[in-house]
């Protein structure tokens, strides 16, 4: 506690100077640096370099893979492009945020928390890059039918192994955060931040609202009335939904 008070202004300073960077780029809009801002304050000031670092491993990484073969992935109808807003900022990063705002108040749970919803996040952007690229034909989570890449709920052999590398990524870094949390935190943070990607696709599959294309294809470019889902599902809530799991997924398993 006695550690809170410095960073607390130095976060101040750096999570806007970060944001800005981003921006500058072109990682991030306008309202999606004044988000990232605010999502990095509450890393720093509450969970520490670590916690900061954690958040910067997941957007770096996310961000690169998102570059990676852009135009090939906007041809997919991906909702959104490459470059985040703030929605997008707070769909992966509130939920961690939030948490981040308890370590204080509830010690390692707090950063338990806080890696599992980041675990989730980097997990389905990780499955999404790499699957849509490399993963050949996706086959739907819910009837393991053969879709076309890019439709919301696919998966893949390749795409679930990048998810479950993503979420070991963020797991690994429990024991920066406590040595009391090791193989048991490392583990629950994995799990915990894995399940919670295939509550993604799982949503993706049933409820996230979908249009069709020209050529019949089920997109998540709006225009309309949606062919199947809850308007309001959008890829947004579901990323939101997915973190939220695995954040108490991971501290259920801690």
């Amino acid at each position: 506690m006695d550690r809170m008070p410095p960073l607390f202004f130095v976060a101040l300073v750096l999570a806007p100077l970060a944001g800005l960077v981003a921006w500058k780029l072109k990682a991030l809009t306008p309202s999606g640096a004044v988000a990232a801002a605010g999502v990095g304050f509450s890393h720093l000031a509450f969970g520490g370099w670590p916690g900061a670092g954690a958040l910067l491993l997941f957007f770096v990484t996310s961000t690169a893979l998102s570059k990676i073969g852009k135009r090939q992935k906007e041809a997919l109808g991906f909702e959104k492009s490459s470059r985040r807003d703030a929605l997008q900022v707070l769909a992966n990063g509130g939920v961690a945020a939030l948490c981040a705002l308890l370590i204080p108040m509830i010690g390692d749970r707090g950063f338990v928390l806080m890696l599992g919803a980041l675990a989730a996040a980097c997990a389905d952007t990780w499955a999404t890059e790499v699957g849509s690229l490399f993963g050949g034909t996706p086959r739907k989570i819910t009837t393991l039918r053969p879709v076309r890449t890019g439709e919301s709920g696919a998966i893949s052999p390749l795409g679930t192994l990048a998810a479950l590398c993503g979420a070991g990524l963020l797991a690994s870094l429990c024991p920066l955060f406590s040595p009391l949390l090791g193989v048991r935190g490392i583990l629950s943070v994995l799990l915990g931040g894995f399940l919670g990607s295939l509550v993604d696709s799982l949503l993706g599959a049933t409820l996230q609202a979908q249009w069709k294309d020209s050529d019949g294809n089920f997109t998540e470019i709006r225009h309309g009335k949606p062919a199947r889902g809850w308007t309001f599902m959008n890829n947004d809530t579901v990323n939101f939904i997915a973190t939220l799991t695995g954040a108490l997924l991971a501290g259920v398993f801690s």
